[in-house]
């Protein structure tokens, strides 16, 4: 895994991650699951929920959705980029910009955020959308009565699933309580 000072890590800031989105050629787009933001090692490393402690592709394995473990902490291969896409599977984020924590983005950057993730859904039409974290998604959408779980109306053209999210930081959760939401999601794609 690699490692880096504080130092380092404040040196992405403000970074962007791409997107994990299938190319030409590559299947269709099954399920996107959607971070509220990048994080410094996320950035550093140029791979999504990738901080050492973040149980993203752990609870990804343990729920099938993969059939072999990702060292994300030390970034994704091209070979696990392909995997995903081979599996019609991406991964995006609400904003772009990478943060020490998601709590420093305003309710104005999540809701551009918000928006600028429709435009994608439209252009990318996966099945499912699977947004991980309901406070952010809340804030970006504008409903502060939203609840964990698939939801009743669609975002752009994809079935919409808000997921607890996988950062350490959301003790609620566990591997297995989060493998069985990211399985929920999976099996509405058509991916289990």
């Amino acid at each position: 895994m690699a490692r880096f000072t504080r130092a380092e890590l404040e040196s992405f800031r403000d970074a962007e991650v791409p997107d994990l989105l299938p190319g030409p050629g590559d299947p269709p787009l099954r399920l996107l699951f959607v971070g509220i933001n990048p994080g410094l090692w996320t950035a550093a490393v140029q791979t999504h929920f990738a901080r050492p402690g973040n149980r993203f592709y752990p609870a990804l394995l343990e729920a099938g959705i993969i059939d072999r473990p990702v060292d994300a902490g030390a970034g994704m291969t091209d070979a696990d980029r392909d995997y995903f896409r081979a599996r019609g599977i991406g991964i995006t984020n609400v904003v772009r910009r990478a943060t020490a924590r998601a709590d420093e983005l305003t309710t104005e950057e999540l809701r551009a955020g918000g928006r600028a993730l429709v435009e994608r859904i439209e252009r990318t039409a996966p099945r499912v959308v699977a947004i991980a974290g309901i406070t952010a998604y809340r804030a970006a959408f504008s409903v502060p009565k939203a609840s964990v779980g698939r939801q009743p109306e669609p975002l752009g053209s994809a079935e919409l699933w808000v997921v607890p999210n996988p950062s350490g930081l959301n003790a609620h959760d566990t591997v297995d309580s989060l493998a069985a939401a990211y399985a929920d999601v999976a099996r509405a794609a058509g991916l289990l």
